[in-house]
Order: C-alpha cells, then structure tokens, then sequence
C-alpha cells in the first residue's frame, strides 16, 4: 500500500504546510513589516522604552534588572537589590504584578523561577511595532504603578 512501510502509516504532512493561502498571507504580511519599517522602529522605540524603565524603574529597591533587546524587555524583581536576593516563591510576587498590571490595563508576561526553576521572579513587556513613545510612557506608568501595587499586596 502506498505511504506506508513495514511499520504502518509514514505520518509526513502539517496542516498549514504548503498551503499556498496561508504562504501568500506571510509573504504579505513581511513585505508590510518591511515597507513600513516596522524592524527599525522597534530598535528605536526599543530604545526609547528600554531608557525609559531605567528612568523610572533603575533605582527602586526591588528591582534586580532590566534587560532584553527592541522591543523585547525585561524586568528582574528581587527581595534585595544589593544581593540580588529574589522573593520567597511562595509570595507570587510575578502573578501579583501580572493582576496589577491588568488593573492597570497593561498586559505582561510575569514568570517565576527564572534563577533555579523555582525562585527569581520577572516581567517581560513586548508592545507591538508599531508603537510610539506616548504609548511607551504609558507602559511605563502603568508597570511602575503595578509594581508598587503588587508589592503593597505581598508585603515586602
């Protein structure tokens, strides 16, 4: 029988390969990406939010880093700044920051045990490209006052 061997079925197919549609969409969308110079407004934007969260956020006592590349950062939260000493895992700390930050209406990715699989905590922020600096003042705000929020909440 054809497409098979002595084993059975030989599985070789996705459900989106070779689907000429869905190829034409993605060639679209990165001729947009490109034309519009979307690339090169998040490494200046990037750039933008990246000094903007230092400003804002490089010298508060729980906040161990920030780090990341364009559009792409994140920040490190930690017990103790000096030592880098992350929070106790129990405490929740990066889903505290997540619910604030949601009342605050501003969507994160928090996670948690980024230093040994079960302490350290973060949050990561990734705006689209097409963002502009008002927009990324905004985040700023709205992180800081999450932040101070979610530690409020778990006692620091």
């Amino acid at each position: 029988e054809q497409g098979t061997d002595e084993n059975g079925p030989i599985g070789h197919g996705w459900t989106y390969s070779a689907h000429p549609i869905g190829a034409a969409a993605g060639v679209a969308n990165l001729k947009l990406i490109d034309e519009l110079g979307l690339v090169k407004n998040a490494g200046e934007t990037g750039a933008y939010l990246r000094a903007a969260m230092k400003d804002a956020l490089s010298d508060h006592p729980h906040v161990g880093d920030i780090r990341g590349r364009g559009l792409f950062l994140g920040l490190e939260l930690v017990a103790d700044r000096g030592s880098k000493e992350p929070f106790d895992p129990d405490r929740r700390l990066n889903a505290a920051v997540k619910a604030a930050a949601m009342d605050q209406g501003l969507m994160c990715y928090p996670a948690g045990g980024t230093l040994d699989g079960r302490r350290g905590d973060h949050v990561l922020l990734a705006p689209p490209y097409i963002v502009e600096e008002d927009h990324l003042d905004e985040i700023v705000d709205k992180l800081d006052a999450a932040l101070q929020q979610a530690l409020g909440q778990v006692g620091h």
